[in-house]
């Protein structure tokens, strides 16, 4: 494919080219328009596709190749973090305050050219929340938010979307409470999109997008939600045991 896709917002969810005729240049690009309803960001996560635009753009969907992947019970814990860990008095929680994190993420990255998070964007996830699709990981300093992430849980496979740290580790340490979380329920794969030497540093990996595709078609059937995350705030340096 030479030309990227325009899609309407009348256009059913399933609406979208197959991932594999992303464009080469710029990586992945497949298809622009369309709107961010909870349908369609569903369908789109589940075949290996997923929005980022910024402010006065359409939406734009994509699918690089190779994708960053992190299989969970392989995040890679340093000694210098374990220490970290065990040392630490914050709390990690599921899904108590997931606007925060979203909205922190969002401004941790105000002033970073390619900023995502647009107004469109945190109401289509705040929707995802509330249907019990989207989820977030708070790390607490008190009673001070100050590390997370957040992401789409689909059957066996989580699609993290952004994560910010307002302390040292934090962020690492709201992957390692979720990694820690999805070995616990059997997930295959924890998506993290766009590699990164800080995601390469904590035990990502890349895998080719037909790969990637395969693995979505098994984890992602039945494309279930997931809700038994835990209901209180655990004791971080209860990571370090595990």
């Amino acid at each position: 494919m030479t030309r990227i896709v325009w899609l309407s917002s009348d256009d059913p969810p399933d609406a979208f080219p197959r991932a594999s005729e992303a464009l080469s240049e710029p990586n992945g690009l497949l298809a622009a328009g369309g709107d961010l309803a909870p349908d369609r960001l569903l369908y789109a996560y589940a075949h290996g596709i997923f929005p980022w635009f910024e402010n006065g753009q359409p939406p734009l969907w994509w699918s690089p190749d190779p994708r960053c992947v992190l299989l969970p019970e392989q995040f890679h814990c340093s000694r210098r973090l374990r220490q970290f860990v065990k040392r630490s008095d914050m709390t990690l929680s599921f899904n108590q305050d997931f606007a925060a994190v979203i909205r922190a993420c969002r401004a941790g990255r105000e002033h970073i050219p390619g900023t995502w998070i647009t107004d469109d964007m945190e109401r289509a996830y705040i929707s995802l929340f509330e249907l019990g699709w989207a989820h977030s990981v708070e790390v607490w300093d008190g009673n001070s938010l100050v590390g997370g992430l957040y992401g789409i849980a689909i059957g066996r496979v989580f699609f993290g979307e952004s994560m910010f740290s307002k302390m040292p580790n934090a962020s690492k340490i709201a992957m390692m409470g979720l990694s820690q979380q999805l070995t616990v329920r059997n997930f295959a794969l924890l998506d993290c999109q766009v590699v990164s030497p800080h995601l390469l540093s904590l035990g990502a990996t890349q895998v080719g997008r037909q790969e990637f595709l395969d693995q979505l078609a098994v984890a992602c059937n039945p494309p279930s939600k997931t809700a038994d995350w835990p209901r209180d705030r655990l004791p971080v340096n209860d990571l370090a045991s595990h």
